[in-house]
């Protein structure tokens, strides 16, 4: 629905009256819309809008000492607003009048403005805020444990109600509410979201976990240690607000140019008053007549057009090729991207685990170690469990065991029926200490000894390859930054060609990492998680990726929607900058057929069909050219 004062009801009210006065030029002479005072009628309400809506900016903009595009159309908007009504009080009556009556002029810049603006922010996703999704997260139903006359009991109880060593029973599946200790049980939890860490964690007794993960497998009872604004996700919410307020807002291309033609403009029209009150000795009536025309004839109607046509194609372009732009701003800042830091769990790995290596720890034969291996993991549901079984099945034989178990947060225990027992678990729970070279993720134990090692690694995405190489030949700086161990973005590193890289990082930390580097040039910043969102944020251009957390996508600006395609970020890159090429070239023909126009206006031959035909063709101009961009090849 349409608010009152909304964008939106601001345009339909000013094109409503913006109509009848642009249709007076192709009606007779003798019709009530030519009439002066009926003109004044009409634009009247437009520019109050336009004083309204652009008004404020425009006035702190000059206060700040630089003119932005708020004042271009204030000024050319007011300067022809108030020329037609003095012309309208001095020449009414007479065949003259005609020549001064340009209140169509100062409706229409407002009126194609808005029309930009509305354009524009339609192009935005219309979506919840990062920071209200990760409250949305934080309001988890928690299952308190009480005694009552010795007995122990379970209850229900909201987020809010959570205090400090409240006991609360989180079950396999559940969403941890708050931080807290693990006073009994143990099960896998899936930390990536928050920590980076892309393999499941094993907790037992007397760890810690952090609310928001997810308890993959097992049943815990933790003792709240953190609740409210200070738990992990809480302290998240506050980074990703700090972040969005933090972050400098650009100066678009059209303030910029504004910044030098309305200072240009305005001392052009000093000087013809000038010339013609003091040198010429024209009167004071001609002589302030001319000079406001200058104002009036410099102020292009396209120039309302320019951004928003170029932006709306762009943005359409790409998302026609699987990448969502988040609004206009976006674009310029593609365009000039010096740095691009990527998180790794997620996005630059598929999340899938592949076997880096087998390592046989005694005699046992390889054949039979990958038997035992898949036979075991086929009974559980664990994501490991999962990978080992797919990577596994081509060459594996099944073996049927006479009993398994599955030790929830330990692993696969099994018997066959020779009486040999067989143990898949991770370093955690050896109870021997193991030196090796090797990190590896999973054990093989036969009858407790210890027969094998395997070492996995997240798959790294094939497209990922291509996507470092191109960003290294345009020279743009490529750094994983990942809350994951070292050893794991060491390999992906090398294995990317990336030379930059930060393990271990907290969500905090890459904020700082972001901030440093943002000093020496605008930076992108590639993630799906929760942990990623600070940055998204805080980063010129945050890209996210579709499978994300929702969290991410809120926080991002540049949505892709094949998450594994990771092409398309340079896609994205070429679309900001030939999108900005486009705008350059649009705000160079707004103003190119009124700057023209100038001259003949300090002259004082404004002629008003001089005035419509370049503000016409500029027009036409800019949309042509916006078209183009739709087929435009774009390297």
């Amino acid at each position: 629905p349409v608010k009152l004062f909304s964008l939106e009801k601001k345009f339909i009210l000013s094109l409503i009256f913006t109509l009848p006065l642009v249709a007076h030029m192709f009606l007779p002479t003798e019709n009530i819309i030519n009439n002066a005072w009926f003109q004044l009628a009409l634009s009247f309400p437009v520019f109050i809008i336009g004083i309204m809506h652009f008004g404020k900016s425009a006035f702190y903009s000059v206060k700040s000492g630089i003119a932005n595009m708020d004042v271009l159309i204030i000024t050319g908007s007011g300067s022809a607003f108030l020329y037609s009504l003095i012309g309208s009080i001095i020449y009414y009556g007479s065949g003259e009048i005609h020549n001064y009556l340009f209140y169509e002029t100062a409706s229409s810049i407002i009126t194609l403005v808005l029309l930009g603006n509305l354009l524009e922010h339609r192009s935005v996703n219309q979506t919840t805020s990062a920071i209200e999704e990760l409250s949305k997260m934080q309001q988890v139903n928690a299952i308190k444990i009480i005694q009552e006359q010795g007995v122990e009991k379970q209850i229900q109880i909201e987020f809010q109600d959570i205090k400090i060593n409240d006991i609360l029973l989180v079950n396999s599946g559940d969403k941890i509410p708050v931080d807290g200790e693990i006073i009994w049980g143990n099960g896998t939890v899936d930390e990536s979201m928050i920590s980076g860490e892309s393999m499941p964690l094993e907790k037992k007794q007397q760890e810690n976990v952090i609310g928001g993960t997810i308890l993959v497998e097992g049943n815990l009872k933790i003792r709240a240690t953190k609740v409210g604004d200070q738990t992990v996700l809480s302290k998240i919410i506050e980074l990703v607000k700090n972040a969005q307020q933090q972050k400098p807002n650009i100066q678009k291309l059209g303030d910029k140019v504004s910044a030098i033609f309305v200072p240009l403009v305005l001392l052009i029209s000093i000087l013809t008053f000038s010339y013609w009150f003091f040198i010429a000795d024209a009167s004071l009536n001609k002589s302030l007549m001319t000079s406001i025309a200058v104002l009036v004839i410099s102020c292009p109607c396209a120039m309302g057009l320019a951004t928003p046509t170029a932006v709306i194609v762009g943005i359409g372009r790409a998302a026609k090729n699987g990448v969502l732009i988040k609004g206009g701003n976006t674009i310029e800042l593609l365009a000039n991207i010096k740095t691009i830091f990527f998180d790794k769990t997620g996005t630059l790995t598929t999340g899938d685990f592949i076997i880096k290596q087998i390592s046989v720890l005694n005699t046992t034969p390889l054949k039979e170690i990958k038997n035992i291996l898949f036979s075991l993991e086929q009974h559980s549901n664990h994501p490991i469990a999962k990978s080992l079984v797919k990577r596994l099945s081509p060459d594996a034989e099944k073996i049927t065991f006479s009993t398994i178990d599955e030790i929830k947060g330990v692993g696969i225990k099994a018997t066959d029926f020779s009486g040999n027992e067989y143990l898949a678990c991770s370093k955690h729970y050896l109870k021997q200490e193991i030196k090796t070279e090797h990190q590896f993720t999973v054990f093989l134990l036969k009858n407790n000894e210890i027969i094998a090692g395997i070492d996995l690694e997240d798959e790294v995405k094939t497209s990922a390859h291509a996507l470092i190489k191109e960003l290294n030949q345009k020279h743009i700086n490529t750094i994983l930054i990942s809350g994951d161990l070292d050893y794991k973005c060491q390999e992906v590193g090398k294995d990317l060609t990336i030379k930059e890289i930060y393990s271990e990082q907290k969500p905090g930390q890459k904020l700082d990492l972001i901030t440093k580097y943002e000093k020496a040039g605008i930076t992108a910043m590639v993630g799906d998680g929760i942990n990623d969102a600070p940055a998204l944020a805080k980063s010129g251009v945050g890209i996210s990726l579709s499978n994300a957390s929702q969290i991410a996508m809120q926080s991002a600006q540049v949505i892709l929607l094949n998450k594994n395609d990771l092409s398309k970020i340079n896609y994205a890159l070429q679309i900001g900058k030939h999108t900005l090429l486009t705008i350059k070239q649009n705000l160079f023909w707004a103003f190119f057929y009124n700057a023209l126009a100038i001259p003949f206006a300090a002259a004082g031959m404004l002629n008003p069909m001089i005035a419509a035909l370049a503000m016409a063709l500029s027009d036409v101009v800019v949309v042509g050219n916006s078209l183009r961009l739709k087929n435009k090849k774009i390297d």
